[in-house]
Parts: structure tokens; C-alpha cells; sequence
């Protein structure tokens, strides 16, 4: 009697996901890929917010002015290229020097920290990083993982009652879910980053930063010479197999981007056929992060 009832819970659950799957498909923009999102963009946008704002009220700001006014010069280039009205756009430098990293979140909120500036450089290595956050939002990649989370919470709660059917032991079959996940989970968010790197890219080049930057830039984030990647200069986390990462290797991320460029350098020769004064505003960028940092 018992196992008759598990194994119609576990028929709901199977019911119960289909009908999430079939309610959540769409496609993602500017790509096409199938995505599985079950939360709507308003409540997305209002969770952004009050992560962004929550962040803000404990993290301390940059005072320096020239720093702030590059970040937001250039996330407001990169918000007019993503062109998404919804978007009520704030850019903000938290100071921490011990930070390289950055984050956009729904709703157009974007934080940049102060130890990513020495990767950057210039402004258009600023726009590598802010265009390819803005695309994580755009793509909506947060919602996509949070709609991923919610199945596989019922996934799990399946995988236990079937467990019960079977006589497996529960840990068993989380454990199995688990290294099940290395082959499912973490492709997807590789996916997601290099779709963020494709849009990203395009963004950049919208918004009239040379997207050739972007190879230089990647180049200085692995802390070794193109050529010298994976080879005989190695980052500390470089053993992990890319398989077991959720971004690609240097080497492959390089290698996309480089073949990305042709389609890019269409949008930045279209939108800004005098290229001359992006870069005299870079080298001046430069200059200034030398005389600052």
C-alpha cells in the first residue's frame, strides 16, 4: 500500500515538472538558445533591486570621482547599446581592492570593485567587463538558474521517493544526483558565460568600444601571454579540468571571442566610423589609471 502511494507522489512530482518545463520554455535573446525560466521579469527586477540595494548598504563606495565618473561614462554607453527601457540603470565602484570581480543584476544594477581596475586598464577594457555582466542580466542568467533550482528541488524529492520504492538508500541517490550534476549543471552555466561573452562583445562594440579589447583584457585576467596559456604559465586554479569548471578555460573562451570578432567589429565599424577618438579616449583612460591606481 505504502509503495503504491510513493510511486504516485512520484508520478505527480514527474507531472508537476512537466508541467513547470512546458510553462517556462522560451528562448533566449539574441541567441535562440532553449532556456527554462519560471519567475517573471517584474518579480526578477524587484529581486535585483533589493539584492543591489542590500549590497550598497554594506559594502563601501569608491570616493574617487574620476573612477566613479569612468564606471558610469561607460555604463551608460553600455546601457544605451542594450537598449532595454525596463532597465532603470545604477552603476556603482565599491572600494575593495582585494575584489576582482564585478556583477550586474535584473533591473540594470551594476557593480564594479575597485581590484578589478588594475585588469582593466582602459576604457575599453572597463566595457569587456560591464557589457559582459549587462548580458548575463539581459539574458536573464540568474532566473534561468533560480527555475533550475526549483526543479531540481522536486527533482530531489522524486529521486527520494523513488529511492523508497526501490530499497536505494536516499544518500546513495543524492549522491548519484550529484555527480550527475557535473555532467548537466555546470555546462549550462559554461553556456551562460560564454553566451554572456557572445552578447557581451556585441554590446561593446554597440556602444563604440573596439571589442578587440576583449582578447587583451582575458589575456591579463589569466595572467599569462596568449601564447603561454595552458602551457608553460599556469594560474593557481589552471589544473581544474574545464569539464569541472563553470567557465571555460582561458584558452577556449580566447579562441570563441576571437571568432566572435568578425561579426562584433560589424557593429562597432557601423555605429562609430571615426574609431580614432574611441582610442584617444582609452589612451586617456590609461593614463588616468596609472596616475590613480
Amino acid at each position: 500500500m505504502m509503495n503504491r502511494k510513493i510511486a504516485s507522489y512520484v508520478g505527480v512530482t514527474v507531472l508537476v515538472m512537466l508541467g513547470f518545463a512546458l510553462h517556462g520554455c522560451q528562448k533566449a535573446p539574441g541567441t535562440a538558445r532553449d532556456q527554462f525560466i519560471y519567475i517573471s521579469e517584474e518579480k526578477e527586477i524587484a529581486l535585483g533591486l533589493s539584492a543591489f540595494r542590500e549590497v550598497l548598504a554594506n559594502a563601501p563606495l569608491s570616493t574617487d570621482p574620476n573612477i566613479t565618473l569612468m564606471v558610469n561614462r561607460v555604463g551608460r554607453r553600455i546601457a544605451a547599446a542594450a537598449n532595454k527601457p525596463t532597465y532603470h540603470w545604477e552603476f556603482a565602484v565599491i572600494q575593495d581592492d582585494e575584489q576582482i570581480n564585478a556583477f550586474a543584476l535584473p533591473g540594470g544594477k551594476v557593480a564594479i570593485f575597485t581590484g578589478l581596475l588594475p585588469y582593466t586598464k582602459t576604457e575599453a577594457g572597463l566595457a569587456t567587463v560591464m557589457a559582459h555582466e549587462v548580458a548575463h542580466a539581459l539574458q536573464r542568467h540568474g532566473a534561468e538558474r533560480y527555475s533550475s533550482g526549483i526543479l531540481e528541488q522536486i527533482a530531489q524529492i522524486g529521486t527520494l521517493a523513488g529511492a523508497a520504492v526501490g530499497g536505494i538508500d536516499p544518500g546513495v541517490a543524492i549522491g548519484a544526483m550529484s555527480a550527475y550534476g557535473v555532467g548537466v549543471s555546470l555546462p549550462n552555466s559554461r553556456k551562460q558565460e560564454s553566451e554572456a561573452d557572445y552578447i557581451g562583445l556585441q554590446l561593446m562594440a554597440k556602444a563604440g568600444y573596439d571589442p578587440r579589447e576583449a582578447v587583451p583584457f582575458w589575456e591579463r585576467m589569466s595572467g599569462c601571454p596568449r601564447k603561454m596559456i595552458g602551457k608553460f604559465c599556469f594560474r593557481s586554479n589552471a589544473a581544474v579540468p574545464e569539464f569541472l569548471s563553470t567557465h571555460p578555460s582561458d584558452v577556449t573562451r580566447i579562441n570563441q571571442i576571437e571568432a566572435w570578432l568578425p561579426k562584433a567589429l560589424e557593429y562597432y565599424h557601423s555605429e562609430n566610423p571615426d574609431t580614432q577618438l574611441n582610442s584617444d579616449t582609452d589612451l586617456q583612460s590609461k593614463n588616468l589609471q596609472d596616475t590613480q591606481l
